[in-house]
């Protein structure tokens, strides 16, 4: 199929993208990588009148470290570019494991990390990312400016807290406390395929080995990307064990995911393969932490 009848502009500063955007409202859309966008016009899911073309906006591609060692990055910037990152290997080394997951080159060479934040697949990798993290997404519109935390920015599947006048503009990832690890793993029928199940789990320890901080983030397993506080919450307070794990990651597989099963997959599959992944990615954040803690 192909797209019903639109207009097009590609301007080169994001001051004329906002006007362009402020002026045609709901009408608009605006095209970043297009991996999502062009597929729902081809079918007609999505109709817009005006299409605004930022590719040209070069203002909003950068990778740059804070002293604090946050990581702010352009809403522009693609997903390969990411994954290559040295500032983001270093400073942000989640996204950096996260990145080779996300289906295949040629999408990551032209997918960005706002219009994938916008798009908030529930089986996406990057808002895993940006909950984990403890993202501040900065959109912009004609007359404003705002930063939105993450936690409130995702308020569903494929909805977001951002306007039709308004363009992620950059993308805010807090350091990692010392001593703490991560860890990313999903599953999915083959590689590129989206997943069935994935999760990322951070733990931070104190110096006698207790955890301080602890997250859980699921992907493909409800409505929309699922932080799994309760379980997170088990943890804290307590030395790292492989019991506590089993426990919380019974907890988040039996009660704070809502996955919904496909074609490809059950219900029972997905909460077996998120209870597996939550202990399997528990046990090498903490393996991690440990190490950063020793080289201390």
């Amino acid at each position: 199929m192909k797209p019903a009848p639109f207009e097009y502009q590609a301007p080169d500063t994001l001051d004329a993208a906002l006007d362009i955007l402020a002026e045609h409202g709901d009408e608009a859309k605006v095209l970043a990588g297009g991996q999502s966008l062009i597929p729902a016009m081809n079918f007609r899911l999505l109709q817009p009148t005006m299409l605004v073309d930022i590719n040209a906006v070069s203002t909003l591609e950068y990778i740059e470290a804070d002293e604090d060692g946050s990581v702010r990055i352009g809403g522009l910037t693609r997903q390969a570019a990411m994954g290559k990152s040295e500032t983001v290997k270093k400073h942000a080394p989640l996204l950096h494991e996260v990145v080779p997951n996300i289906a295949h080159p040629q999408i990551r060479n032209r997918g960005t990390l706002g219009g994938s934040l916008v798009h908030a697949d529930p089986a996406s990798e990057l808002p895993v990312v940006a909950l984990a993290l403890d993202a501040e997404i900065k959109v912009q519109s004609k007359d404003a400016e705002r930063v939105v935390a993450a936690q409130d920015f995702f308020l569903g599947t494929f909805y977001t807290d951002i306007m039709p006048n308004e363009i992620v503009t950059e993308v805010k990832l807090a350091a990692m406390p010392d001593n703490s690890g991560y860890s990313f793993m999903e599953v999915a029928r083959r590689k590129g395929d989206y997943a069935m199940m994935g999760v990322a789990a951070l733990l931070t320890l104190d110096e006698s080995g207790t955890c301080t901080h602890a997250k859980l983030v699921y992907l493909n397993a409800g409505d929309g990307t699922i932080v799994a506080q309760e379980s997170a919450q088990m943890l804290v307070g307590e030395t790292p064990s492989d019991d506590i794990f089993t426990a919380a990651a019974e907890k988040a597989s039996k009660e704070e995911i809502d996955p919904m099963g496909n074609v490809h997959t059950s219900v029972d599959y997905q909460r077996h393969l998120a209870r597996v992944l939550t202990q399997r990615s528990l046990n090498q954040a903490l393996q991690r932490a440990q190490n950063g803690k020793d080289a201390n």
